[in-house]
C-alpha cells in the first residue's frame, strides 16, 4: 500500500457542546477572538450562545457577521480589515459552509497578505493562520473539518476553490441542537450536500482505506435518517444522525477530493449564485450516472450501503439501483429535480462548462470528462 495522509481537528460532538468555543479559543492561547457568522445564525440565537460562552472564560471579541450564501472575496477583504484593525489573533466561525469558508479565508488573508484570489489551487498557503475553531449549524458542508475553503471571485464571477492542510480547523464543534432551527428546504439542500460528500469522496480516485469508512458511515446514515431530518425539527436522533454524516462525510472529502458534480455545482454557484446543496441534489444522479462505468464494484457497494438487496443484480444493476435510490431520495424530500426549475438555460450551458472543466474537483473524478460531455449532462439535467 503506498502512503497515505489523513488530516482532522480536534472534534468536539454533542448537544450543548456550542457553550464550549471561548473555552475551546482560550485552549489555544487567544486572547482576542473575531467572530464570523452570518444574520440568520444570530436570529436563531446561536450568535449569542457563542458570545455567552467567550464572555464567561474573559475572553475579548470582535464580531462579522456579513457572511453570505456563496461568499464572495469582498467578504472576506471586509472581515481581514476587522481581524486587523481590533487586533485579533484568533478566528472563531459559526454557521453553514458559506460562513465557515468567509472565517477561513479571513484567516488566511490576515496572516498570508495579498488578496483572496491569490491562494486559489492547491497548497499556495506559505505562512502559519491563527487558531481557528469553527461551529457547524447545518448538516452541512463539512468545512468545519476541511482543508477547503470555496469563495466566489467577483470579477471573474467563479468559485475559487482554495485547497490547504493550512485550512484544516483546530477545533471543530459539532451541535446536533444547531439543526433544530432549520427549515425543511435547508435541511433537504444541505442534506444532499452531505449526500454527494460521501458519495464523490467514496469514488474519488485519490479514495483510501482511511476515508472509505468515513464515507461508507456517512452515506449509510443519510441513507436512513436524512428523511426523517427533513421531516421533523424535533426529531433529535434524525438531527443528532445528520449531525454525524456531515463530520464524516467532511472528514472523507477532505481528505479524498471530491468531483464533478462539485465541480459544475461551483461553475454554476460561481457564476449565478444559487443554492449549492440544490445545485448537487439535481446534478448527482446525471454524475452517478456517467461515472458508473469508471468504478462499478464501487457503485454496487454503494448499493448495499444504502440498504438495497442487491443478492440477484449484478455489479451494473446494482449501481443503476444506487442511482435510483438518489433519485427517489430527492424526490421524496422536495429538492429541485430539473436545472430549469432553478433558472439555468440552454445558453448558460457553454459558460458553465468552460468553467466547470477546469475546477480542481474534477481531477479526482472516477472517469474523465471532455467539455463536450460536461455540456451533454447538462443538457440531460435540464
Amino acid at each position: 500500500m503506498s502512503i497515505t495522509k489523513f488530516v482532522m481537528p480536534e472534534v468536539i460532538f454533542g448537544k450543548g457542546s456550542i457553550e464550549q468555543a471561548g473555552e475551546s479559543c482560550l485552549r489555544l492561547g487567544a486572547k482576542k477572538v473575531l467572530i464570523v457568522s452570518d444574520s440568520g445564525v444570530a436570529n436563531a440565537g446561536w450568535l449569542d450562545i457563542v458570545i455567552k460562552s467567550c464572555q464567561e472564560v474573559g475572553l475579548a471579541y470582535a464580531t462579522y457577521i456579513d457572511a453570505t450564501t456563496n461568499p464572495k472575496d469582498r467578504e472576506i477583504e471586509a472581515g481581514c480589515s476587522i481581524f486587523l484593525d481590533h487586533e485579533c489573533d484568533a478566528i472563531i466561525g459559526v454557521g453553514g459552509g458559506s460562513a465557515l469558508d468567509v472565517a477561513k479565508g479571513i484567516a488566511l488573508l490576515a496572516s498570508n497578505g495579498g488578496i483572496i484570489s491569490d491562494y486559489e489551487g492547491v497548497d499556495k498557503v506559505h505562512s502559519p493562520l491563527p487558531p481557528m475553531v469553527m461551529i457547524m449549524t447545518t448538516a452541512g458542508s463539512g468545512s468545519e473539518v476541511s482543508q477547503f475553503s470555496v469563495i466566489v471571485d467577483s470579477f471573474r464571477e467563479k468559485k475559487m476553490t482554495i485547497i490547504s492542510k493550512s485550512l484544516v480547523p483546530d477545533i471543530a464543534i459539532v451541535d446536533p441542537s444547531t439543526l433544530t432551527t432549520l427549515d425543511p428546504d435547508m435541511t433537504a439542500a444541505t442534506g444532499m450536500d452531505v449526500l454527494t460528500h460521501a458519495i464523490e469522496s467514496y469514488v474519488s480516485i485519490a479514495a483510501t482505506p482511511l476515508t472509505d469508512v468515513q464515507a461508507q458511515n456517512a452515506l449509510s446514515t443519510v441513507s436512513r435518517y436524512l428523511r426523517p431530518s427533513v421531516a421533523s425539527k424535533h426529531n433529535e436522533e434524525a438531527k443528532e444522525a445528520m449531525a454525524m454524516a456531515s463530520l464524516q462525510a467532511g472528514l472523507a472529502f477532505s481528505n479524498a477530493i471530491l468531483g464533478a458534480a462539485h465541480a459544475i455545482s461551483h461553475a454554476i454557484g460561481g457564476k449565478y449564485l444559487l443554492p449549492h446543496g440544490e445545485i448537487n441534489a439535481i446534478l448527482l444522479p446525471h454524475v452517478m450516472d456517467f461515472n458508473r462505468i469508471a468504478s462499478p464494484r464501487r457503485f454496487s457497494q454503494m448499493a448495499d450501503i444504502m440498504g438495497i438487496d442487491t443478492r440477484t443484480l449484478s455489479e451494473l444493476q446494482a449501481g443503476t439501483a444506487a442511482i435510483s435510490f438518489v433519485r427517489e431520495l430527492s424526490q421524496d424530500i422536495g429538492a429541485p429535480r430539473n436545472l430549469g426549475d432553478v433558472g439555468i438555460t440552454p445558453d448558460m450551458i457553454e459558460t458553465i462548462g468552460m468553467t466547470a472543466i477546469d475546477d480542481a474537483c474534477m481531477i479526482t473524478n472516477p472517469r474523465d470528462m471532455s467539455l463536450e460531455q460536461i455540456k451533454q449532462l447538462l443538457l440531460t439535467a435540464l
